[in-house]
């Protein structure tokens, strides 16, 4: 999604320059509340902004999702902030400082997550001009998808945040989903 130049100083939009990057702003977003957007153009292959946050262990991140779902099944914020650094620990990506954390999942993404030197930098996949949305490929896997529903309206989109390489397994699902559905309904008519 991309947003015009003037739409982009709306105080409507409450747009921010994000002050961890020149490259970018952050403002609402129709794939999920606010979203991260290109301030000016970004050429392909840019390190855009890292990913920052508290580092933390493996069993304090699993910890942590337990938080996470329990709230979101209360109703409150459901939103994954943290982000796989190694096998060893993840970084937790909550703080308000982290602008990054606000990048939307697309299945047709413009950036792409990279680990440098122990850094989660988003980088740039193609040239992106001024107003546009940054999105990347969240990487879930097929059992994570399944909680996790895709708002990103892109035409090849599956319908559940899941890594590219499993999105076959999603559209499966969902066919042989509808076919029984299809088949209830006809055996009830």
């Amino acid at each position: 999604m991309a947003i015009s130049k003037s739409v982009s100083k709306s105080p409507k939009l409450r747009a921010r320059r994000a002050a961890a990057s020149p490259w970018v702003v952050t403002a609402d977003s129709a794939i999920h509340g606010r979203g991260v957007y290109a301030r000016t153009f970004i050429p392909a292959g840019t390190k855009i902004i890292e990913y920052t946050g508290e580092r933390i262990t493996k069993a304090e991140s699993a910890r942590r999702e337990i938080l996470r779902a329990r709230r979101q099944q209360r109703g409150g914020d459901g939103c994954v902030y943290i982000f796989e650094l190694n096998r060893r620990y993840d970084v937790d990506g909550r703080n308000r400082g982290n602008p990054a954390r606000l990048i939307n999942h697309s299945c047709e993404p413009n950036c792409r997550s990279d680990i440098i030197r122990g850094r989660i930098w988003i980088l740039a996949i193609d040239d992106i001009p001024p107003g546009t949305e940054l999105t990347f490929d969240y990487g879930y896997t097929y059992a994570e998808s399944l909680n996790h529903r895709c708002r990103c309206g892109a035409p090849s989109c599956a319908g559940y945040i899941v890594d590219a390489n499993h999105r076959w397994r999603v559209r499966r699902r969902l066919a042989l989903s509808e076919a029984r559905r299809a088949a209830v309904g006809a055996a009830t008519a």
